[in-house]
């Protein structure tokens, strides 16, 4: 067995832990696999003779890469909803490991981070959630957190403090399905009028709108991409995805598009956009009705 062989199997040993942390940092399975990816790209990059402890290593890295990705999603804030080209695919080297679509991966992934959870992970900023999520849900001790976000371990203490607080204040999304589909309902009347305050008025003041290349935070940069996104091609049919109320969009009677709807005290909270059909195909699509002309 060569080097990189062997260097690829070491990883390979840790990779679904590496997956679970950058799923709970990022929210998204693709997401989390393209910052396990950059991972491993940065690995075959490092002298590994000074790599005491390789598991800490690869917790500190890839804590770092799903930094960047929350800040990089700030800076995008204001990327329109319609934008949402097909995501390249993720580069590989010639040794390296890359990842197999799974969808009961996925499954386990999503059940181990429940939608009220990550909807409260949203609200808090890249260092909150990263130190939180680092130090609560896998016991990285501080110091080595306080070295990925370039504080003092006393200041990442604080951060956890500050986040654990608001996780624990958060509301549990609401359950009532009739309800929900009511506020979809005024959502979409209200985005095909282009009613800017009637969209407003059915989303949480911190509402995340999330595609597979960005995400949209804020009911004002939501709304007025709601509105835009609202004009596009395309059928809209009430639906349940993965049991979440949501929207089957179709267009010549192929879906093209998943709109799935998390919900805070009557608001939508969280929008989930699946426009890839290798993602769609992965999705429990259940129709409330047939894909025809209103």
């Amino acid at each position: 067995m060569g080097y990189d062989d062997y260097l690829a199997e070491r990883f390979e040993t840790h990779r679904g832990h590496l997956r679970a942390v950058a799923h709970r940092m990022l929210g998204s399975v693709t997401e989390a696999d393209d910052a396990v990816q950059e991972t491993w790209l940065r690995l075959i990059r490092a002298d590994t003779r000074r790599i005491d402890n390789l598991g800490a290593w690869l917790t500190t890295v890839v804590g770092r890469v799903c930094l960047d990705m929350l800040r990089s999603r700030r800076s995008r804030a204001e990327e329109p909803l319609e934008t949402v080209p097909q995501r390249p695919a993720v580069p590989t080297t010639g040794t390296g490991p890359s990842p197999a679509p799974d969808p009961e991966r996925d499954a386990l992934l999503a059940d181990s981070v429940g939608v009220a959870l990550l909807v409260v992970l949203d609200t808090l900023t890249p260092a909150e959630r990263l130190t939180f999520v680092l130090h609560d849900l896998f016991a990285v001790p501080y110091d080595e957190i306080a070295a990925i976000v370039g504080k003092s371990p006393a200041a990442a203490r604080q951060l956890a403090s500050r986040a654990r607080r608001r996780v624990r204040g958060a509301e549990v999304p609401d359950a009532d399905l009739v309800r929900q589909r009511e506020v979809v309902d005024a959502f979409l009347a209200a985005a095909r009028a282009a009613d800017f305050d009637a969209l407003v008025a059915v989303l949480d003041p911190d509402v995340v709108a999330r595609t597979e290349v960005g995400v949209t935070t804020g009911a004002a940069a939501v709304a007025r991409g709601a509105s835009r996104f609202s004009r596009r091609a395309g059928v809209p049919v009430p639906a349940l995805v993965d049991g979440r109320t949501a929207m089957a969009v179709f267009v010549e009677g192929r879906l093209d598009r998943t709109l799935a709807f998390t919900f805070v005290r009557d608001r939508i909270a969280v929008i989930d956009i699946t426009t890839d059909p290798a993602r769609l195909a992965l999705l429990d699509v259940e129709l409330l009705r047939g894909p025809r002309e209103p």
